[in-house]
Parts: structure tokens; C-alpha cells; sequence
């Protein structure tokens, strides 16, 4: 990862300066740059713990590498400054684009590699659960897929109710977890934290520390980004300190800033398009350019939603059937989707217009799937906490599936938008989106 990363950072500076200059001449300064770019890049990539990959989440890892990009440049100008080096602004903003772009884009694919790899069942942790609970039987199961990295070869139990744990043979107990892990080359130990006492835990840490191999506690709160943790001692016990997130006062006021922002750039980038979609859907099929639905937004106040029309005129009064549970609809062959309809769903065209819906503060770049009235009235009360936000153009929703997921999944998804919620995970949720719609995963 560190060899692909210094090449494609010296790509990026090189590419920086021929948009910005070409490559007939040369200067001495920006020569100078790009020789010392690479490595100081991979330092900071390395002091941001970027080659350690398995330990952190998407998000966590696309802010992180976002920070490292972003101080590489910011030390590049400093630099430019202290030595009187005459560096274009737009070499360095280039430059800055395009190393987060490749970045991004070499983690990807590295990603990929190591998912398929471990479907294969290498680069995968040989791994002793710890625990003998419903919790360590469940972290065994999940385990088993193989697609998690981890290689579960064995438990020890532990005090306490003893749940099946399959065919995961027990190997062993707290008190010998050091024999056990030299006699089956054990990488990793699996802590089911519910199911150990602190004497027992000290146990195991101590087990892991003499033979250097990884150690893994699984904690008994809600799936969390890391950047809302903080872990402090308190009476010779570790707790997880978790930050809140409510989407009032200053953080109100930060997200509804980068819409305005972010969607006013959107609609100057994306204008241009505007009038060829437009001819498009009118020449297509007999009807209005512009499709206008009620929707249900922040807190349940209804607004009108905007789309280019994708359906034939008068779409509402034919009846068809809804392949979704819930209450939501979906049909996967929809006759009533014009031809055009269809490209422009595909690659989410359709929804170009939602930007004066940002505009306006109906809607958000970011956040929950809006809902139809009609839908909202089939709600449980657990559901209606999706409303606390604005409903965003895109989402969690549109990265991890789009139509192909049920209500639930959605509900889910935007509920763990709502309390993890941070300009960062803005940023990362926009940036995945580009991806998803381009491949057009779960379009319908």
C-alpha cells in the first residue's frame, strides 16, 4: 500500500503541474516538491495509522486520509512561505484534489483485494473467542463468514451460562490461554466483554501482551463511529466516553451552511445538463418536464418535492404491484417508466432538481430517504425518529444499496445516520455516492 501510495502521489504532483503549466519547461521549485512530496506524504499517512487499514472503518479511514491529504498540502504552502518558493495556488489546489482523489480511489481497490483474499481465506486473523455467552456465540457466528477477516478456531468459556456455540470446539480455558495460543498459532483473541469478569479480562490482556498478537474486546453499545468514542478509566475499569449528536444549535447551523454551499456549487456544476434533460423528457412522452410530489420532511412538515418526470402522464391511476414490504413501494420493472425515465433513474438524473429543494431548506444534500405522506401514517413510533432531520438527496440509503434494500434497512440506515451525524461523514457519504450511482448498484 505504501509503494502504491508514493507512486501515485508523485502522479498527482506531476499531473497537478501539467494542467496547470505543461510539460515543456520545468522549475526548479515545484521539481524540488514533488521530490520530497512522496515520502513525507507516506510519513503522514503512516502517523495517521493508514497502513493499519483493518482497524478502521469507511469513514474513519476517509477522514483520516482526507486530514493526511490535507496537512501534506497545508505543509507544502508552509514550506513554500518559510523558503520564498514561488508555488501557484493552482498547482497546489490540484495537487491537493487530485492526491485525495487517487488516495481514495487506491484504497478502494486495496479494499477489494483484501475482501476478496480473505474470501479465499487468507489474510484472515486465526482467532480464539473468549467467552462461552449468547454474545461470544453470536461474535463466533458472525465470524464464520469469513468476509470479516477473523478465523474462529476454537473458544474457551468462561464463568457463568454457557450458550451453543455450533460446532466451535472449546480449546481451552482463561486460566491456559497462553499454551493455547502457541499450541494453535493463534493471531487474535475475541473478547465477549458480557461474559467476563475484570480479574478475567486482566487475564487476557496479559495473554495477549506476552505473546504480541492482536486483541479485540467487543462492546455492548449501539454499531458507533469511532470518532464519538473516547475511552477513559474510571476506578481501574475502561468506559467508553460517547459524544452527542443532536442537529440543533451550531451543528444546525454547520450542516445547513455546507448545504448551501455544497448545493449552490451542485447547481452551477450541474445546470448545463438541465436544458438537454428537460428536451429529453418532453420529447419522449406527452406530459410536463418537471414532476412534483408531496413528500414528508423534518420534524413532519410536507413540502414538494421536485424530479424530472420519468413516468408517463397520469402514472398515479394505473395500478401496479409493490415488490416492497412495508410501507414503502418499489416495483423493480415498472411499466409506467418512460424510456427516458429509465436512463435517468439509472444514473440518478432524475434527481437534479432536489438541489432547489436544498436551496429552499426543504431538504439537505445529506440525510434519511424522504417519505410520502402515506407512508408515514403506516409508521411505528420507532420508525418516526427518521424525521428528527431533514430527509437528504442522498444518504446512507443511496451508498449501501439504494432500491435493492427493504424499509427496515432503510430505517436502520437512517437512524445510524442521525446519531453518528458530523461534517465528516458528510463528506464521506457525497464522496461513496459518486461511486454507487456510477455503478449503478440497486438503481431501479
Amino acid at each position: 500500500m505504501a509503494v502504491s501510495d508514493f507512486a501515485l502521489i508523485l502522479v498527482a504532483f506531476l499531473s497537478a503541474y501539467g494542467i496547470r503549466f505543461g510539460f515543456e519547461k520545468g522549475y526548479f521549485d515545484f521539481v524540488a516538491v514533488m521530490i520530497v512530496a512522496p515520502p513525507v506524504f507516506i510519513g503522514l499517512l503512516a502517523a495517521f495509522r493508514l497502513y493499519s487499514p483493518h482497524r478502521f472503518g469507511p469513514a474513519e479511514e476517509f477522514r483520516r486520509i482526507f486530514y493526511a491529504a490535507t496537512v501534506g498540502i497545508t505543509g507544502v504552502v508552509t514550506l513554500s512561505f518559510w523558503t520564498k518558493a514561488e508555488l501557484s495556488r493552482q498547482w497546489v489546489g490540484v495537487s491537493w484534489a487530485l492526491c485525495l482523489l487517487l488516495l481514495l480511489g487506491s484504497r478502494r481497490l486495496w479494499h477489494y483485494y483484501v475482501w476478496k483474499a480473505r474470501m479465499r481465506g487468507r489474510l484472515t486473523y486465526r482467532t480464539l473467542v473468549v467467552g462461552g455467552n449468547e454474545e461470544a456465540a453470536h461474535l463466533a457466528m458472525v465470524m464464520s463468514a469469513g468476509s470479516a477477516g477473523f478465523e474462529p478456531v476454537g473458544y474457551a468459556p468462561t464463568a457463568g451460562a454457557a450458550a451453543d456455540m455450533g460446532e466451535l470446539p472449546q480449546v481451552g480455558s482463561i486460566g491456559d490461554l497462553g499454551s493455547v495460543i502457541l499450541d494453535l498459532g493463534i493471531e487474535c483473541l475475541f473478547v465477549a466483554s458480557s461474559g467476563l469478569r475484570e480479574r478475567d479480562m486482566a487475564t487476557v490482556t496479559k495473554a495477549a501482551r506476552q505473546q504480541g498478537i492482536e486483541l479485540r474486546v467487543s462492546a455492548n453499545i449501539p454499531e458507533l463511529l469511532s470518532t464519538r468514542l473516547s475511552a477513559q478509566p474510571l476506578g481501574g475499569v475502561m468506559t467508553f466516553s460517547v459524544w452527542p449528536v443532536r442537529l440543533t444549535g451550531p451543528q444546525a447551523v454547520t450542516k445547513r451552511t455546507f448545504d448551501l454551499l455544497g448545493g449552490s456549487l451542485a447547481l452551477v456544476l450541474s445546470v448545463l445538463f438541465w436544458v438537454p434533460i428537460g428536451m429529453a423528457v418532453k420529447l419522449g412522452s406527452k406530459g410536463p418536464v418537471m414532476f412534483r410530489q408531496t413528500r414528508v420532511g423534518r420534524r413532519g412538515r410536507e413540502f414538494t418535492l421536485l424530479k424530472f418526470r420519468t413516468m408517463i402522464e397520469g402514472a398515479a391511476a394505473i395500478d401496479v404491484p409493490n415488490d416492497s414490504e412495508g410501507p414503502l413501494f418499489k416495483s423493480k420493472s415498472d411499466p409506467r417508466v418512460t424510456t427516458v425515465g429509465r436512463f435517468l433513474r439509472r444514473w440518478s438524473l432524475d434527481e437534479l432538481p432536489q438541489l432547489l429543494n436544498v436551496l429552499r431548506g426543504n431538504m439537505s444534500l445529506v440525510g434519511p430517504r424522504p417519505p410520502l405522506p402515506g407512508e408515514v401514517e403506516l409508521y411505528e413510533d420507532w420508525q418516526r425518529d427518521r424525521l428528527e432531520v431533514r430527509p437528504g438527496m442522498t444518504g446512507l440509503w443511496q451508498v449501501r444499496g439504494r432500491s435493492a434494500l427493504s424499509f427496515d434497512d432503510y430505517v436502520r440506515l437512517d437512524l445510524f445516520y442521525i446519531e453518528n451525524w458530523s461534517l465528516a461523514y458528510d463528506f464521506y457519504l457525497l464522496a461513496k455516492t459518486i461511486p454507487a450511482v456510477f455503478l449503478g448498484r440497486g438503481a431501479s
